[in-house]
């Protein structure tokens, strides 16, 4: 399936689940650093207090996860490297979970994410709203980010007003001369979708919804008070680092900047003057963003980039591994930080940040985060999915996590002219109740 086929509408859309039936879902995440599958049987559930907005429980049957290859700060560099590379990680999870898979839910870093709010107003004459209004107000809303040169990837209706009065989260039934909508629409460029579609099409398989990183690992990695409260995720990958911001229980903000945990492994490296390899194996054991007293006494051992076996290795004081950990770390958080508050929506994050990601595991990351951006922080790790063996349940999983999670949310989303709310409200009556009833859950 061609994600730009002749509607030139764009994306492929998700069917939503049945909330009656088990359903098995494949995601893969394509990231910077590590390329991961996974697939997951999705079982209804009871509603419960825990995570109250899942209709479905998780877990986990096949895995797999390869270290990435011809992906550069989440963009594709090298189709072939990719290729194969998707190729193993979903021929591992395949052979644990003893199926095959075709289609699968894929995550987007690249292609300049950009988070836009568009506001649409129709008149009702003093009538009743009613599904077909709905339909129409959203419909205006969306079809103002239409460009040929991006697609949509998200698009959320945030509130809605009657009349100037903002913050309606029904407006079924109720009267009045003017309905409007917030929609938070999230756009990447087209040409980085198409790549990773070609890439994953390669492989013999195709793209069966694309969802933002940030997105995706915000689903994760929040509990539900930190939605509805107001709250930002930041997953630090690789190369890339991306910002959501989720308030009243949408997404309302997404960002994304071209630095992760990479670009401290690349600083270590020229400053340490050894390999790659070695200076990710130094970051890992060695790496802190906060200074002890012992660091200069200490000394650690730095192999040599030549291939000669006569060269010794140096020997530098921690300290100095510290410092050039720091100083990356530190400008990252920096950038953060100001990103958020240029968005205007530092007021609704208030005071909560959680990390999510692999370059979030580094000693000391949350301490000089919550210096740094003035707000309490904790580690976010993926959460109400069984069947992850302990290696995968870290912050570094929550982007495929999330993936898993999606499907439960996809139906909330509108898009201009194509699936999800807009097609749910042409249906029968029963459509158009379900309409009420998400709504009802949703604002």
């Amino acid at each position: 399936m061609s994600l730009f086929g002749s509607s030139g509408l764009g994306l492929p859309r998700l069917k939503p689940l049945s909330s009656k039936r088990s359903h098995v879902v494949s995601v893969l995440d394509i990231g910077s650093s590590k390329v991961v599958c996974m697939i997951a049987r999705l079982t209804p559930r009871e509603e419960s207090e825990i995570l109250p907005n899942r209709t479905h429980s998780i877990e986990i049957i096949g895995l797999g996860h390869q270290r990435s290859r011809g992906v550069k700060s989440g963009v594709i560099s090298d189709l072939d490297a990719v290729e194969s590379v998707v190729r193993l990680a979903v021929d591992a999870a395949e052979r644990m979970a003893g199926l095959t898979v075709d289609s699968l839910i894929v995550n987007i870093s690249a292609g300049r994410l950009t988070s836009d709010v568009y506001t649409a107003s129709i008149d009702l004459g003093g009538q009743e709203v009613v599904a077909s209004d709905l339909r129409k107000v959203l419909v205006a809303a969306s079809q103002q980010s239409l460009r040929h040169d991006r697609a949509v990837l998200h698009s959320l209706p945030t509130g809605f007003s009657l009349d100037g009065e903002q913050g309606i989260r029904d407006p079924l039934s109720m009267y009045g001369d003017l309905l409007g909508v917030d929609m938070h629409v999230v756009t990447a460029e087209r040409a980085a979708l198409k790549n990773i579609e070609l890439c994953v099409n390669r492989a013999h398989l195709s793209v069966e919804g694309l969802v933002a990183t940030p997105y995706a690992s915000g689903l994760a990695a929040l509990v539900d008070d930190e939605v509805e409260l107001g709250c930002a995720a930041i997953d630090m990958g690789g190369g890339t680092t991306t910002i959501s911001v989720f308030a009243e229980g949408k997404l309302v903000h997404t960002d994304a900047i071209g630095i992760g945990g990479h670009h401290v492994t690349t600083d270590l490296a020229r400053g340490l003057s050894t390999r790659i390899e070695d200076a990710e194996r130094l970051k890992v054991v060695h790496g802190s963003a906060i200074a002890s007293a012992a660091d200069e006494r200490d000394l650690i051992s730095v192999p040599p980039i030549g291939e000669d076996d006569r060269d010794q290795p140096t020997q530098v004081p921690r300290a100095l591994v510290t410092r050039i950990v720091r100083a990356r770390l530190e400008e990252t958080l920096e950038l953060i930080r100001d990103r958020i508050q240029k968005s205007g929506f530092s007021p609704i994050v208030g005071k909560r940040v959680v990390l999510t990601g692999g370059a979030s595991q580094l000693t000391g990351l949350p301490e000089t985060a919550r210096r740094i951006l003035a707000r309490n922080v904790r580690i976010g790790r993926p959460m109400g999915v069984s069947g992850l063996p302990t290696a995968a349940k870290g912050p570094a999983f929550s982007t495929a996590v999330g993936l898993l999670i999606y499907p439960q949310v996809a139906d909330m989303e509108t898009h201009a002219g194509q699936g999800g709310l807009l097609s749910a409200l042409g249906g029968g009556s029963g459509r158009i109740a379900r309409m009420g009833q998400w709504l009802k859950e949703s604002f």
